[in-house]
This record gives structure tokens, C-alpha cells and sequence, in this order.
């Protein structure tokens, strides 16, 4: 069980394993000319550059990730998230969609 403030690496097999039960909030913080050219299934645009917490909705029962494209801003992100108040656990993907694609994960354009 985790802490209610953690924020947590997890990995792609795990990540993976969440979409198909479909238990998590899975958001894309890279830019949007990013996104278009490759995104992770299921994924929401929220870009760094304009990240605002109050458009990150959350269902209770689901697990909130960010990702973007190697696993860095996804923690500015977090931090954000934190400075807002956010108190629950928040999940970053290791490695970001490059470890994502690397690990055999799918990955569609962004324009679907």
C-alpha cells in the first residue's frame, strides 16, 4: 500500500497492466507537437508548459500517472500537482514513452 503523498516510479509491464484493467488517470505532459506525432492509447494532452491542476480530473478508484517523453518533466508535473494541494499518491512512468516503446508498449498517433 502506498502513502496517500508518495509520488512513485513505476514501470512499463506495470503501467501496462493498469490500462488493461483500466485503473488509472493516465496523463502526456511533453508539448502538443509531441503528442501528434506519438502518444500512449488513452493518454490526455496536458503539456508542461501550460500544466494546470485544476484540469486534471481523477476518478478515486483510479491510480494518477504522468508520463512525457523520457521521465523527467512528468516529475515537474507532480510537483506541481503537490503545490496545489494534491494529496494523493501520483505515479511517474520510468523512462517516460521512449521506455514505453522501447518495452513493446503501444503507441498510436496523436491525432486520434
Amino acid at each position: 500500500m502506498t502513502d496517500e503523498n508518495e509520488t512513485l516510479m513505476i514501470e512499463s509491464s506495470t503501467l501496462s497492466d493498469w490500462i488493461s484493467a483500466g485503473d488509472v488517470c493516465l496523463y502526456d505532459v511533453r508539448e502538443e507537437h509531441e503528442f501528434a506525432i506519438a502518444r500512449i492509447p488513452g493518454s490526455i494532452l496536458l503539456p508542461i508548459s501550460i500544466f494546470d491542476p485544476q484540469h486534471v480530473t481523477l476518478t478515486t478508484k483510479k491510480k494518477l500517472v504522468f508520463h512525457c517523453r523520457s521521465g523527467v518533466r512528468c516529475g515537474q508535473a507532480a510537483k506541481i500537482m503537490r503545490s496545489f494541494g494534491y494529496e494523493g499518491p501520483i505515479y511517474r512512468l520510468t523512462g517516460g514513452i521512449l521506455a514505453w516503446a522501447e518495452s513493446g508498449g503501444k503507441i498510436e498517433p496523436g491525432n486520434n
